[in-house]
């Protein structure tokens, strides 16, 4: 044995004196449990918490429809209608094309060419004057036929110097060929 169980022995009696008083005890325990807890009220049952996150969703479903109200008419700004979006697509590919055609050909000087695409600059900032017009008045046929007239003067212009161009090649071959 060690000397600690051996004092725990010899004073035993002095151990014993203090005993719990069990009756002291139940009396805190059952003082303690009948105290009134305070109330708590949760933070989503108060009503200035309602209140703002009613305000914070009214604001998010409003934001979300005039997101996408700005978007829809974002696309209508860029196209005022139907119409004039088919319009564009066929005549703006149609153009392009003829064009490259044009900057790609080598019978042309780069003066020729300049002029050209100085000219056709004047077109297109005629058919954004149009486009813009069209906007404002979505039921403008007039307009749109102004548009559709601007797209043909640039076809028109581009075919007639291709036209111009392989003929003025045909006749540079009919030079040079041999006559028997």
């Amino acid at each position: 044995m060690d000397n600690f169980e051996k004092h725990i022995r010899d004073h035993a009696d002095q151990f014993n004196e203090r005993r719990a008083d069990k009756d002291k005890m139940w009396a805190k325990i059952s003082e303690e449990l009948h105290q009134a807890k305070p109330k708590v009220i949760p933070l989503w049952k108060r009503p200035l918490f309602r209140v703002a996150a009613s305000v914070l969703l009214l604001l998010g479903v409003a934001s979300f429809f005039g997101l996408s109200v700005l978007n829809n008419n974002a696309e209508k700004a860029q196209y005022a209608s139907k119409e004039l979006m088919e319009i564009d697509m066929y005549y703006k590919d149609l153009v392009s094309y003829q064009v490259e055609l044009v900057k790609n050909n080598k019978a042309l000087s780069e003066d020729n060419k300049a002029e050209f695409l100085s000219f056709m600059d004047e077109l297109d900032a005629e058919y954004e004057v149009l486009k813009e017009e069209m906007q404002k008045n979505l039921d403008n046929e007039l307009v749109l036929e102004a548009i559709v007239s601007n797209y043909k003067k640039r076809i028109e212009l581009i075919e007639n110097l291709l036209h111009l161009l392989n003929e003025s090649k045909k006749q540079d071959e009919d030079d040079h060929a041999y006559t028997l």
